[in-house]
């Protein structure tokens, strides 16, 4: 299922010829033909939101959350997009919708779980990841939480979604 994830990520970023982190996922999103607005939403919890149909494809995400938070979720709708259909929900016009939110990331839902992978992999793809890891000083290298800010900062992500990251590619315990 992760593999599915990692290869369409992949795939994005050959296709666009990003090859060194930051990965600009509003670009992505742009190129892609998908509009990203940011909006703060009443409901917390949820973090974005993907629809689909009408002139234009929509990722909605929640302003008030953490600009790393706000990256991977776009990352997240953006493997929505790739990998799955999405749930149709009747509005003016039929469109279709996929909404990131705390179960998200609960892996119990295997659309969410690969929407996941496919974010991670996008926005910290292994092969960047292996390069930056090296680039650090052994001292760095030495602790995992030390590793994982410094990689975050570079990767303009959580250093939680880098730790995870890191532990996923066996790169550290």
């Amino acid at each position: 299922m992760t593999r599915r994830a990692d290869l369409a990520a992949a795939r994005m970023l050959a296709e666009h010829g990003i090859t060194q982190p930051p990965v600009d996922v509003e670009a992505l999103a742009a190129e892609s033909g998908i509009a990203v607005v940011r909006r703060p939403f009443t409901d917390g919890d949820v973090s974005g939101m993907l629809f689909r149909g009408g002139k234009r494809d929509i990722i909605g995400v929640n302003s008030s959350h953490a600009v790393q938070r706000q990256r991977f979720t776009i990352a997240h709708e953006l493997g929505h997009h790739s990998l799955h259909p999405g749930r149709e929900l009747i509005l003016d016009v039929p469109v279709r919708v996929n909404f990131r939110d705390n179960t998200s990331s609960t892996a119990t839902n295997r659309e969410e779980i690969e929407a996941n992978a496919f974010a991670a992999a996008l926005l910290m793809p292994e092969p960047m990841i292996r390069d930056h890891l090296d680039r650090l000083t052994a001292t760095t290298r030495r602790d995992p939480d030390t590793t994982a800010a410094a990689l975050a900062k570079v990767f303009k992500v959580s250093v939680s979604a880098l730790g995870f990251r890191l532990i996923n590619l066996g790169l550290t315990s």
